[in-house]
């Protein structure tokens, strides 16, 4: 705000720049049509044309100027309008008495802007893209992905910002519930809470929000915002409505300076004015009848009480109001005299002041400076001053010597005389020796009063006998301190009926007692209390004419009551203007006082500067008032508010306050700020506008504004509805009882309006509180729907009726929820070319992503609202998916029957409605099932039939060698029924009985499918050992491990592919087990049965030289001749050696190549044991006859590397050392000690032997 004390020189010059610029015809002025047309931008001829051919103007043309002037005159009396109302607002900040800034209202948070919003998404695109310093692990930058692909990117949040609908804080709370379920699902960490984590990743992503910028300026600003948003200054008001209603500063200038906006008393004076002015016209309404129309006759009478009741508590209000800083001056709330209708006659009495209510103040600063004409006393006397307030104590300055009496000294006094007395005494320090008392050289007496000049002047002392210097002056400065209370003082001539009855000179001090009391009070010298007084209640001042017959006095002025009159005179023209400023101020009169003609006429040409007492200040409003005059400030500044429709002004007031606000830095959502609400409060509370009005115009531009795309918090919608709910139904909730038609009207319209309003962001409430924010908006919302829905105030509605409003906004949101994501999901798309099937489902699974991300947000985000109606949210889902259907639907019939493209959208739908505890198993999850049941069923028979197949001819063509744990027709078919299995399990079919089903059929197809698979590889096992050789040289070939491998990998399989949840349905896994086991017993007894037989050969071979037999003869005797001229290898011993290496092979292949020890042991325990037998059988049978040397070495040594290999090999000692065993070792034993003694003897090969290298071994 500019300094009221600014020179009107340079407003003069601010008014001329801007006059030829904006400004249009000031009020009251006359202008000339040429004047007119240049200032609207040149309408009248130019002079180039005024020299041509005169031509007549065409239609067109005329109606154009015409349009231009209705343009012009509408905008003047806008700007009019606007001036007005701002003189209105000013008084309002300048002296509030009703309203107050609230400190209790929540604190709004800056909105983000487009800008903003771009640049928060290039921050987290930055921090993706690793162009940060932030470190973070996987999970948060899963996190922030998430977050800027769902929220930063969705266009709903565009739309939202670009509504000032999105705060910071918003941002970091959606953040937070983004982030909480996924901090909750990580797995526990010793020592670091979820807790923890939650905060790290919070302090992240301010971080990140952030950016480079430094925290402490982002600080500082956030402060500033709140410290605005809270409580502003007065200057801070008004430079805010100053650009609410588009006032120029130069014109703010104006009107402060000539509205007095910064006194206190012009301002107090103003209000009792109106009020006094508002008593009238209610009294007007009363006796013409005039009054508004209400729904009830019997209202008007109320009316007229509300309207004086109304008035009353303003005037109580103001009552209230300190005088003074200290708030001493309290008396009984007194009511105007002249508004006898509402003030009891009878407490008259007690109304009236007494002389000791009337307690005055004053501080006084008495400085001497210095004396002069002191010449008597010697250089070097000591002088110096005392100073006293009569009745008071008394002060002595300095020391000072006689050649310099100089002191500067200050004494402060406070006294409640309107005249005291201060009397100053020089003094001289006596040299006498009894000498008791100092020489008084003279004093000064003077009688101050706060008009008096506050600069230093010499005095002229009456000096004592003692002091020869009769021209002695003393230089003192006194400044007499106006008390709060004292609005005016000084002499005047008074002469009146009841006071003041002779006509003479008196002191007068003009003094409010209360806010509705003041008292003009003659004084006389060094008195605390009046002498007379006279209480201005009920009187009108004005000017007057001189009185004949009173001698003294030369300005007159009254003051008039009923049967009274009391005539004053002062003594210059200014005194008297600032006497009846100051009483008409105090009498609270509509009246306003014009100084005579000549005054003006007088003050404008300065002829009576020379004679004014008070200072020039406070002549300063009559000089604003004179310049406001000049500028065509006069009218809006003299207007009597009590003639004005001040409903239709603060309808106008409220509606560009709103535009102002949602245009603000602040994500508002249509709440007034503090200082708003403050100025909007008085304004209605100083000026009478109901509280319907207010609260009816309110909701009206709230709803435009959001009709208009603007975010408008439904609580604020809520609040306005209920209080004109409230008063439309008589509840009385601002203290009015009356109710206007137009009223009641516009709150019908209103609430239709809102009722449609509501539904629609019901319709649209994805879009309107996106990711649920505004937080609690949607509820609220809800919530005003039913309060909207009541007929009345006490009866609710029933909740069926309001659960099928809902309902039905459901459905259609729903349609339109399907509508956009479909839009959304063909953004890409290609729709002038033919959709292929693949490409139609890729389509539908891609919408059905779409779909669930919405019902997901839908629960995360929106549920809470429709707590109280969970069953119409789970019935909208519903709609929602069956729209979804529809599309799904025409999308699978164009499907090949043999494509099973289509179970990856079975699973991504399933997966998402089987734990949804609404969803699961309801309508459409329903229908999908009926859908892919048979395609399921199908598909399995059609796997079980190609698996058969390819076992068969699997099993055909198999060359048996490894492939992993088996064959590779064993490992295709595991894989295939694993595969197949695995498909039906991540089925999840939700049904438990067709679950069941599945499960049974693809454990029976597993378990027929491994025991065919078990019986083909028995069978290739029993031919390939058909056909291999029964001599030493056959040898374990792969394919036969593999074989075992098979049975191993089947039985590993059928623990998984074949065993049921249930206890009875084991059967499958206990069926195949049993055969898998028969069919290994099988053949391990094929394969020992095998080895049997080719020892059954090496036993038959040396079976030639059993004795008593030709061969054996003839033999022996053929290698005894033939050894005596050649060296005859030992025979037998490539038999024996034959054997061994045919054991050992066979040993290192079965235990290297088949993957089951288990099988190994056994297979090696009746090998050995089988063998074992045989050679003890064959022993046996030959227990009468002497074994033959080559036989006796044969069978050593086989007995003995089978003894010791299959030790090795693990066979149990239990076993190795059977009974035949221990038959065989004995019998060998034996027939070698009977050999050694023969001839030739056993060359080195002895059980002997064997027994020791067992032993170390």
């Amino acid at each position: 705000m500019l300094d009221p004390s600014s020179s009107e020189e340079e407003s003069d010059g601010i008014v001329e720049e801007e006059s030829k610029e904006a400004m249009a015809p000031q009020a009251g002025s006359r202008i000339s049509p040429s004047r007119t047309s240049e200032s609207s931008g040149g309408l009248a001829p130019s002079s180039s044309r005024s020299s041509a051919r005169p031509t007549s103007p065409s239609p067109s043309a005329v109606s154009e100027e015409k349009e231009d002037l209705e343009k012009l005159h509408r905008e003047e009396e806008e700007r009019k309008k606007k001036l007005q109302l701002y003189v209105f607002v000013m008084r309002c900040i300048a002296y509030p008495f009703n309203a107050k800034q609230p400190t209790d209202m929540a604190r709004r948070q800056q909105k983000i802007s487009k800008q903003q919003l771009q640049q928060t998404k290039d921050r987290f695109q930055a921090f993706l893209n690793g162009e940060t310093q932030i470190v973070a692990d996987e999970a948060f930058i899963n996190a922030v992905q998430s977050y800027s692909e769902v929220f930063l990117k969705s266009d709903r949040v565009a739309k939202m910002v670009q509504s000032g609908g999105f705060s910071a804080n918003d941002f970091r709370e959606v953040f937070k519930r983004h982030i909480e379920k996924r901090v909750r699902s990580l797995p526990e960490i010793d020592g670091l809470s979820k807790e923890t984590v939650l905060s790290s990743w919070m302090a992240k992503f301010d971080t990140i929000y952030r950016g480079d910028e430094d925290p402490r300026k982002a600080q500082q600003r956030m402060t500033a915002s709140a410290a605005s948003e809270l409580i502003l200054s007065k200057d801070q008001l008004y430079e805010m409505f100053q650009n609410i209603l588009g006032i120029k500063k130069f014109e703010h200038q104006l009107l402060y300076q000539a509205c007095q906006l910064d006194n206190l008393d012009e301002q107090a004076a103003q209000i009792r004015r109106e009020l006094d002015g508002r008593l009238q016209m209610a009294d007007q309404i009363a006796r013409g009848g005039k009054f508004p129309k209400f729904v009830s006759k019997e209202m008007e009478a109320m009316y007229i009480e509300e309207l004086k009741s109304s008035v009353n508590q303003l005037m109580a209000n103001l009552e209230s109001m300190p005088v003074s800083k200290g708030g001493e001056f309290k008396l009984q709330k007194l009511k105007r005299g002249h508004n006898t209708s509402i003030i009891d006659m009878g407490q008259e009495d007690e109304n009236t002041l007494s002389k000791s209510d009337v307690v005055l103040s004053f501080t006084l600063e008495v400085v001497i400076m210095e004396v002069v004409g002191l010449k008597s006393l010697a250089p070097n006397r000591i002088v110096y001053c005392t100073m006293e307030v009569e009745g008071g104590e008394k002060l002595q300055t300095d020391q000072a010597e006689a050649s310099k009496p100089t002191w500067g000294t200050q004494g402060d006094f406070t006294t409640t005389h309107p005249l005291p007395a201060v009397k100053v005494k020089l003094f001289t320090e006596s040299t006498g020796v009894l000498a008791l008392e100092d020489k008084e050289l003279g004093r000064v007496v003077l009688h101050p009063t706060p008009n008096s000049p506050k600069q230093s002047e010499l005095h002229k002392m009456t000096v004592t006998k003692a002091c020869p210097d009769q021209d002695l002056k003393i230089k003192l400065a006194i400044r007499m301190d106006k008390p709060q209370n004292m609005k005016h003082c000084g002499y005047l001539w008074a002469f009146g009926k009841n006071v003041w009855k002779r006509w003479k000179k008196r002191f007068f001090v003009l003094v409010q007692v209360s806010q509705y009391t003041f008292a003009m009070c003659s004084y006389r010298e060094k008195k605390s209390e009046p002498q007379e007084l006279l209480q201005l209640d009920g009187y009108t001042v004005d000017y007057s004419d001189p009185q004949p017959g009173l001698d003294g006095g030369r300005a007159f002025f009254n003051a008039v009551k009923e049967g009274d009159t009391v005539i004053f005179a002062s003594d210059d023209e200014q005194d008297r203007i600032l006497w009846v400023q100051a009483m008409y101020r105090a009498t609270g009169q509509s009246h306003k006082p014009v100084p005579p003609t000549q005054v003006q006429k007088l003050n404008s040409k300065g002829g009576a500067s020379a004679q004014m007492d008070a200072p020039i200040s406070q002549f300063s409003g009559l000089k604003d008032a004179d310049r406001a005059q000049k500028h065509g400030m006069d009218e809006f500044i003299s207007a009597n508010p009590c003639s004005y429709d001040h409903a239709s002004l603060f309808e106008m007031l409220q509606r560009l306050t709103l535009d102002h606000r949602l245009n603000d830095t602040f994500c508002c959502l249509g709440w007034f700020s503090p200082g708003q609400v403050f100025v909007l409060d008085e304004y209605c509370a100083r000026n009478g506008v109901r509280g319907c009005h207010r609260h009816l115009c309110y909701l009206r531009d709230l709803l435009e504004r959001a009709e208009n795309g603007a975010i408008i918090d439904p609580t604020l919608l809520h609040y306005s509805f209920a209080f004109c709910a409230s008063h439309v139904h008589g509840n009385r909730p601002d203290g009015l009882s009356t109710v206007k038609v137009d009223e009641k009207e516009r709150f019908e319209d209103i609430k239709e309006k809102l009722r449609v309003i509501l539904e629609n962001h019901i319709v649209n409430f994805r879009y309107f509180f996106p990711f649920g924010r505004p937080e609690g908006a949607l509820k609220a919302t809800l919530s005003l729907l039913e309060r909207v829905l009541m007929k009345d105030i006490v009866t609710p509605v029933p909740p069926e009726e309001v659960k099928g409003v809902i309902r039905k906004n459901l459905e259609q949101a729903a349609q339109l929820n399907y509508q956009r994501i479909k839009d959304y999901a063909k953004i890409e798309e290609n729709v002038g070319r033919l959709v292929t099937p693949a490409k139609k489902l890729e389509e539908t699974i891609r919408l059905a992503e779409l779909v669930i991300e919405v019902l997901q947000q839908n629960q995360e985000h929106h549920a809470e609202a429709f707590a109280w109606w969970t069953d119409l949210m789970v019935e909208h889902a519903e709609n929602f998916l069956a729209l979804y259907a529809i599309d799904m639907d025409a999308a699978l019939e164009i499907q090949s029957p043999e494509s099973w493209d289509s179970f990856p959208l079975f699973q991504l739908l399933n997966d998402f409605l089987r734990t949804d505890y609404y969803l699961c198993n309801g309508k459409f999850h329903k229908h999908l099932q009926d859908l892919y049941a048979p395609l399921v069923v199908r598909y399995v028979d059609l796997m079980e039939s190609s698996i058969a197949q390819s076992i068969h001819k699997g099993f055909e063509r198999e060359s048996w060698e490894p492939v992993n744990n088996g064959s590779g027709t064993s490992e295709d078919l595991f894989w295939k029924l694993d595969a197949l299995q695995t498909f039906i399990r991540d089925l999840h079919w939700p049904e438990e009985e067709f679950a069941k089903h599945l499960e049974n059929r693809i454990k029976l197809m597993s378990s027929n499918m491994i025991e065919n698979c078990v019986k083909r590889t028995r069978m290739a096992f029993e031919s390939k050992l058909t056909k291999s050789s029964k001599s030493t040289d056959f040898r374990i070939s792969p394919s036969l491990c593999t074989m075992f491998n098979v049975m191993v990998d089947a039985k590993d399989q059928s623990a998984k592919l074949c065993a049921m949840e249930m206890g009875q349905e084991k059967q499958f896994h206990s069926q195949i087990d049993e055969l898998i086991e028969e069919s290994v017993k099988d053949m391990i007894q094929l394969l020992v049965a095998k080895f049997v037989a080719i020892l059954e050969g090496v036993l038959a071979k040396i079976s030639r030289y059993d004795e008593g037999t030709l061969f054996s003869s003839f033999l022996s005797f053929t290698v005894k001749a033939a050894s005596k001229y050649v060296d005859v290898p030992k025979p037998g011993m490539d038999v024996a050696d034959g054997y061994v290496t045919f054991m050992r092979h066979s040993q290192d292949m079965l235990r290297e190549k088949v993957n089951e020890e288990v099988y190994i042991e056994r297979l090696f325990d009746q090998w050995y044991t089988a063998t074992m037998n045989l050679l003890g059988t064959w022993l046996t049978e030959r227990m009468d006859q002497q074994l033959h040397v080559y036989q006796l070495k044969i069978l050593i040594r086989i007995t003995k590397k089978k003894y010791r290999d299959f030790r090795l090999q693990g066979v149990l000692d239990s076993t190795l050392n059977s009974k035949m065993y221990e038959t065989v070792r004995n019998r060998l034993t034996v027939e070698e000690a009977t050999a050694s003694v023969r001839e030739g003897g056993m060359q080195g090969i002895s059980m002997k032997d064997s027994d020791e290298e067992d032993e170390e071994d």
